[in-house]
């Protein structure tokens, strides 16, 4: 574990550097010449688990249909200043907590921009045949559900045995919904403090009877906000059992599935994968509290939510924070990103920054080399099955600090934590 702790206080440190702002309002970025993704945040949940630390309110109605027009207008604002997309992420929160606005929105969305791709995240309790054939005819290509565990006593731990149902009514929802889009994902967590490794082999041993045409499997990523929260719930994190669980989810699941990235399982070659991140260099953020980065630049929403419907219908893009990066930070976090889908094209990163990734990465590549983490072939740098899990702990660590981030914007918006 000292190669594992090493790397998880490196990215530790250096996500810390990444995610301090510039004061001020920014402007909003230039447009890219080429279409980029767009990722859109809705924030609204029925009720709030206890183990997220994204950013997520309770559902009121008439509080979701007035973010949904602002969504839909900052979008637009988007689209007026030549921003086109070829790809299109919802996330949340629940997305389909208000189906309706939400299909209004693809269809919008599709009239304007025609993207290629589009995923919307849900859950189980919305993973009916009406909502997944509607989400279908609106152009979403893959569903994917937050399942988390198949296992009673966890579900009940975490809050989700009442709100979503037993493990047999969770596996007979999964099974049902195959057939409806392109590709059904199972988000899946691993690592909860109470977890046995026989509670995460009947995880393993459900999914492979549903069999849904991808798995996310997610280490345990709790901020530093909600950290004393579940430790109180259910006891302290062991990074030690996390490296033997992940183990022992890429061995059982590579029977059946095809690693798309180091924590995403597909069985079709051209699967959508979770990370949009990933397979976009340059994204916009939509909604409270999203996310973009563009022109070398990350961007944040302002995370209140009356303050986004406010700027916006005041003809204001609702950005509250940015953070320009160097050649060197951008380089690195292509390397993160890249190598996270697996392997990284040597060309294309000499083609984005005008250098081979040895030359402005020498000491991080070396390290991984003499730690067998990577490896150099055919023009591509490839993570070894070792160097997988490496991964896994660097994107844990930095999702852990855009997590931490988000604890001290909801707090600065006058949020408080539930």
């Amino acid at each position: 574990m000292v190669v594992e702790n090493f790397i998880a206080r490196m990215v530790r440190n250096t996500s810390s550097r990444y995610f301090a702002f510039e004061d001020g309002r920014p402007q909003p970025p230039c447009a890219p010449a080429e279409p980029i993704y767009l990722y859109i945040h809705i924030p609204f949940c029925a009720e709030l688990c206890p183990y997220c630390s994204f950013h997520r309110v309770p559902y009121r109605e008439e509080r979701a249909r007035e973010y949904f027009r602002a969504l839909r207008r900052e979008i637009e604002m988007y689209r007026d200043r030549g921003f086109s997309f070829s790809g299109v992420y919802v996330g949340g929160g629940t997305p389909t907590i208000l189906l309706e606005e939400l299909l209004d929105l693809l269809a919008r969305i599709q009239h304007d921009f025609s993207p290629a791709e589009v995923s919307v995240e849900t859950n189980p309790d919305r993973l009916d045949a009406r909502t997944l054939k509607l989400l279908a005819d609106a152009g979403v290509k893959r569903v994917s559900v937050g399942i988390q565990t198949f296992s009673d006593p966890l579900l009940k731990s975490i809050g989700r045995y009442d709100k979503y149902g037993s493990s047999s009514v969770l596996k007979e929802r999964l099974a049902k919904a195959k057939g409806f889009v392109q590709t059904l994902n199972a988000d899946m967590i691993f690592n909860f403090p109470t977890q046995s490794r026989t509670m995460l082999e009947q995880d393993l041993e459900v999914l492979k009877e549903a069999s849904p045409d991808q798995i996310t499997f997610y280490p345990l990523m709790i901020s530093d906000a909600t950290r004393k929260k579940m430790t109180d719930l259910m006891g302290r994190v062991s990074y030690r059992k996390e490296r033997h669980f992940y183990s022992l989810i890429t061995s059982r699941l590579a029977e059946d599935y095809r690693a798309s990235s180091a924590w995403c399982f597909s069985k079709k070659d051209t699967a959508m994968v979770d990370e949009y991140v990933v397979v976009s260099q340059e994204y916009v953020g939509a909604g409270s509290g999203a996310f973009g980065l563009v022109g070398g630049g990350i961007y944040a929403n302002t995370f209140s939510l009356p303050a986004y419907c406010e700027r916006i219908f005041r003809g204001e893009f609702p950005l509250s924070a940015r953070r320009l990066f160097s050649v060197r930070e951008l380089s690195r976090y292509a390397l993160l990103m890249g190598l996270f889908g697996l392997s990284l094209d040597t060309a294309s990163f000499r083609k984005r920054f005008g250098s081979p990734p040895w030359w402005l990465l020498g000491p991080e590549l070396l390290f991984f080399l003499l730690a067998g983490g990577i490896r150099i072939e055919q023009g591509r740098i490839r993570l070894t099955p070792r160097g997988r899990y490496y991964w896994v702990v660097m994107m844990r660590e930095f999702f852990t600090g855009v997590d931490n981030f988000r604890d001290l914007s909801r707090e600065a918006a006058g949020i408080t934590a539930r």
